[in-house]
């Protein structure tokens, strides 16, 4: 008998069992209805999407080479941790390790001989509308037997349903069944930037004791250096470098004015006038909120704490929300353990202002300035445009927000559908109706989807420099909602 397993959802105080994603007939027809809603919201140009198919694309060699790495590192991790299992729970944990080892190397046999996709067995919050989200990739195939499969499936999907794959393997294989397989990965990034971190911290405190003093000009410029931080820190992507260390090993402060060029959408002023016309109108009761939906662990977390941390002694925001992932996912993402633990570590490091900063960070999620929040959606493959249908609730949520800055490349290719759009699309028309608060994606370029550039900035980078999509050299800020 499969055991019943239930995961708390969002911020709030009631647990649940997939009701508020909703189950049946009602649901599935809600979200086919948004998802022709959104795409009908498409140009002719930009229906399809970006498919594992593609042979040589970057979607392609992720699944063949890049995906396979990181199953094999996963079992590797799992195998190293044998003694540990026996340890803990005796005869159960070997057995447990091995049943683990052997769901992975099955999915990993699948994908490189591209069998079928195959639904979920295992009951969990979002069993059922994973099963149905695999129901409906299929009645859009006419072929290979109707069935979707890893090579002739959009890129989004199958790289999303890997994850959520290794997660059944897991939690099929109790007494281990909450065992992080990426959780050294994780560390090793955030022990491996050390120096990075403390003078990212270092830096932190001397601008906050500093900040009164400081004139609007000042405040900006730093507000400013801060996000371009936060920015290059999204280049620590564990899942492009297919699980092998990715840490921060140098000073970004010191590179930021060489790094400018490399910035092809520059949306920082938005995000400043937004925030600081929030300031100067803002009454004494009430909130600016900036939400921050997190991307990887490890360094880029130290660098989006920083600067949620500057926010609010700038007194450009009053409360910072922060959204993480509720199962480990795409190698390095933030789960509440990750947040929690990092900011432990931080708390304990004997670098004096390191520590300080820790400190700070825990005692704003004490009184309620910083909320972290995780939610079953952020780890569906479905396209943000669905949203308000399919996770109602955290829509609601992100409507709350005066600013909600997206980090990464995931984030980018769920709000702009993963979909082969023109370079010069519009974002605002990319995002399909996805606009429940001025928000602003903040990416280094790791996938083969860009909108919202120049015309002819484009067509420079593909003649100079042809991988320039997926490098991870080049950034945006690129800002959607009333100027």
């Amino acid at each position: 008998m499969r055991r019943e397993r239930r995961r708390r959802l969002g911020g709030g105080d009631g647990w649940a069992s997939g009701v508020s994603l909703g189950t049946g007939r009602r649901v599935r027809v809600a979200f086919l209805a948004q998802s022709l809603r959104c795409f009908f919201l498409l140009p002719a140009s930009a229906e399809s999407r970006a498919s594992s198919g593609t042979s040589g694309s970057f979607a392609y060699l992720t699944i063949k080479d890049r995906i396979p790495q990181i199953l094999t590192k996963a079992i590797d991790t799992l195998h190293r941790h044998k003694s540990e299992f026996f340890e803990k729970h005796g005869e159960k944990g070997t057995e447990a390790e091995k049943k683990a080892i052997s769901l992975l190397s099955k999915l990993r046999n699948e994908l490189q001989t591209d069998k079928p996709i195959i639904p979920f067995v295992e009951k969990f919050v979002d069993t059922d509308i994973w099963n149905q989200y695999i129901e409906y990739q299929q009645s859009l195939l006419n072929e290979n037997d109707g069935k979707p499969r890893w090579f002739y499936s959009p890129w989004l999907f199958v790289e999303c349903y890997m994850y959520r794959r290794i997660h059944e393997a897991v939690i099929q294989s109790p007494p281990i069944d909450d065992f992080d397989v990426f959780k050294e990965s994780k560390d090793q990034n955030f022990f491996e930037s050390q120096e990075s971190i403390i003078a990212l911290c270092t830096h932190l405190q001397e601008v906050v004791t500093a900040i009164r003093d400081l004139d609007e000009s000042q405040l900006k410029d730093e507000f400013f250096k801060l996000l371009q931080i936060s920015l290059w820190g999204n280049k620590c992507d564990l899942s492009l470098s297919g699980g092998e260390t990715s840490s921060q090993k140098t000073n970004i402060m010191s590179s930021l004015e060489e790094l400018k060029p490399l910035i092809l959408v520059n949306d920082m002023e938005h995000l400043w006038s937004l925030l600081n016309n929030c300031k100067k109108t803002r009454g004494k009761a009430s909130i600016t909120r900036v939400d921050i939906v997190l991307d990887n662990a490890g360094f880029e977390l130290v660098t989006d704490l920083v600067l949620a941390d500057f926010l609010l002694s700038s007194q450009l925001a009053t409360e910072i929300h922060f959204y993480g992932k509720t199962i480990p996912w795409f190698v390095s993402d933030t789960t509440i353990r990750d947040f929690n633990w990092l900011i432990e570590q931080v708390k304990g490091s004997n670098h004096k202002w390191m520590s300080k900063c820790g400190a700070d960070w825990e005692t704003y999620i004490k009184v309620g300035r910083w909320v972290y929040h995780d939610h079953i959606f952020w780890t569906l493959p479905h396209e943000f445009c669905v949203m308000s249908q399919v996770a109602p609730d955290l829509y609601a949520e992100l409507q709350k927000a005066h600013l909600i800055l997206f980090k990464g490349d995931l984030n980018y290719r769920k709000l702009t559908g993963d979909r082969k759009w023109e370079f010069t699309v519009p974002f605002h028309q990319a995002l399909r109706g996805f606009h429940p608060a001025p928000l602003c994606s903040i990416r280094t370029l790791k996938a083969e989807v860009q909108v919202g550039l120049r015309p002819g900035q484009a067509e420079q980078y593909i003649a100079t420099e042809p991988s320039w999509l997926t490098i991870g050299k080049y950034g945006v800020f690129q800002f959607d909602g009333p100027l």
